[in-house]
């Protein structure tokens, strides 16, 4: 029960995300990779390649927790993230100019 529980959350929520990534223009989405400072876990998930719900809230919890990054390299720092997960998805990040204060 509880694992069909959380397929329908999942499955719900990618949905969602696919519906709203439908109404964005696609070259803007092409253009500009995700700012890991100001990401939600549900655009973590759905952008970064062999990242779920969970490495991506590990991502947001350690954001919250040191203010932001710095650099991409920092996501190593994350629980779950080594360097394969990081060289595969780097080319779809970046870093804003200012640090999140969440």
């Amino acid at each position: 029960m509880m694992n069909l529980k959380r397929i329908l959350r999942v499955s719900i929520s990618r949905s969602l995300l696919i519906f709203s990534l439908a109404l964005m223009p696609f070259s803007l989405l092409a253009a500009t990779p995700l700012d890991i400072n100001t990401a939600t876990v549900v655009q973590l998930a759905a952008v970064m390649s062999g990242v779920g719900e969970k490495k991506a809230e590990a991502i947001v919890a350690y954001r919250e927790a040191h203010g932001g990054f710095n650099s991409i390299e920092e996501l190593s720092n994350v629980k779950g993230i080594g360097s394969a997960l990081l060289e595969r998805n780097k080319v779809l990040l970046q870093v804003g100019n200012e640090k999140s204060s969440e």
